[in-house]
């Protein structure tokens, strides 16, 4: 693709990254099925164990038909570079373990998804790193908890399951006052809605598993780094030395003086990745790169749906509250304007959202709904062009305490959507008919 034009999302959801097989003339991206990689030579073997050139080794590693994932979703999101993982807990796991190390501590948002609250509170202690959970209305939390040995700020573009939208730039700015780098997880936004990057996050990690992909058939997350933090900044210098000292792991590389603006990814593609083994296969790579082509037109309506389903909900006589930043009353709408691209004169949202039902015994008549519906889905995942529903408190968050579900926002008569992209009026049908059961 020409670097003189500006593509615009769309055509980059499709092209960036991959180009017509040189050897057979493919349009579609080939899955290259393959574990191993021949060398030209010797000498060729060592340059790339040596890093001293780029190619494919082990598919472990690196692998021609991930590769084009990563470019893609580094292109989307406005980065320098990407690396794929498994899972969106690996790539979680990956980006944060590329720069932690016992002794260290991360300050996070309270109002993460369920499973990232246990990677990093219970997980990671097991590891010797501790992270403290902090309110994220008031970004001055963040700077509150921040301790000499924090290493990293985390947060969620949309939080999952409250879609509390976190400001971004405040945090960053917070962030970067104490010389530590911003993670966001921007998977419930999506790269179509935000980029983080432009309101000054210096990592974004994704659950491929959900919008991405876009399908319910394929787990997958991606790393991006912007590429514009300074590791050796007077700031941040003394509290990275792995990024600049010589790699007891690699052959002595120095990641930051070796590959500049990719560095980061780099050390964690070759000190974790490969270390721990959380690999993305080929054939995963392909498919999620098939939803991909599609997400600029999913989003959308996934976004019309879920405000048709918002306005729907908070007029319904027996919803007792909803919760939707496209929502001109709900208290996010503002930086949710700021933040989201817009789709029909509205934030777009994205497609999650969630209500209580209005009755003496809200839990138990949100049980009695999520039974009733006909074709939404109850299922733990998100972000799939199928409606989904369920009860956080008694699955996704399951694992946690009464504080930690509170601190977290997770009610007990909290029902959460993944609003699908089948008709709106058939969608509305299936939950007014559930609704007028839940409390019959």
């Amino acid at each position: 693709m020409s670097k003189d034009r500006d593509y615009g999302f769309g055509t980059r959801a499709i092209h960036a990254g991959a180009v017509p097989d040189p050897v057979t003339g493919a349009r579609a991206t080939p899955i290259h099925q393959t574990t191993s990689f021949v060398f030209d030579s010797a000498e060729h073997a060592a340059s790339l164990f040596n890093l001293q050139t780029f190619g494919n080794v082990y598919s472990r590693i690196s692998n021609p038909t991930v590769a084009v994932l990563e470019e893609r979703v580094a292109s989307l999101e406005g980065g320098r570079a990407a690396l794929a993982c498994a899972t969106g807990m690996a790539a979680q796991m990956t980006a944060l373990l590329a720069i932690l190390k016992a002794g260290d501590h991360i300050v996070a948002a309270s109002t993460l998804y369920g499973g990232t609250v246990g990677q990093l509170g219970i997980g990671f202690s097991r590891l010797g790193i501790e992270t403290s959970f902090v309110d994220p209305e008031d970004p001055e939390n963040f700077r509150r908890a921040i301790r000499p040995n924090t290493r990293a700020v985390y947060g969620e573009t949309l939080g999952n399951p409250l879609v509390n939208v976190l400001d971004i730039e405040a945090v960053a700015r917070i962030a970067h006052d104490h010389g530590l780098p911003l993670i966001i997880d921007n998977t419930v936004a999506s790269p179509y809605l935000c980029n983080p990057f432009a309101f000054g996050a210096d990592i974004v990690v994704h659950s491929a598993t959900k919008y991405l992909g876009g399908h319910g058939t394929t787990m997958a997350g991606v790393v991006v780094e912007s590429g514009k933090f300074d590791w050796g900044s007077p700031l941040s210098k003394d509290k990275f030395p792995e990024m600049l000292e010589p790699s007891r792991a690699y052959h002595g590389v120095k990641f930051y003086e070796t590959f500049g603006d990719f560095g980061y990814t780099m050390k964690a593609r070759m000190e974790v990745n490969r270390t721990f083994g959380g690999s993305l296969s080929p054939l995963n790579a392909w498919l999620i790169l098939q939803g991909i082509e599609t997400l600029h037109l999913r989003m959308q309506a996934h976004c019309r749906n879920a405000m048709q389903v918002a306005r729907f909900l908070q007029s319904h006589p027996l919803v007792g509250w909803v919760n939707y930043p496209g929502l001109p009353e709900s208290p996010h709408h503002a930086l949710a304007q700021k933040q989201f691209r817009s789709i029909d004169g509205l934030p777009g949202s994205s497609g999650i959202l969630t209500f209580g039902i209005r009755s003496p015994d809200a839990a138990k008549a949100g049980e009695r709904f999520i039974d009733a519906c006909e074709f939404l889905s109850h299922l733990a995942n998100i972000g799939d062009a199928k409606t989904l529903v369920i009860h956080p408190a008694s699955t996704t968050h399951r694992q946690l305490n009464e504080e930690e579900l509170a601190r977290a926002g997770v009610r007990p008569d909290m029902i959460r959507l993944s609003v699908g992209i089948e008709e709106a009026d058939d969608i509305v049908w299936d939950i007014d008919q559930a609704l007028r059961q839940a409390v019959r």
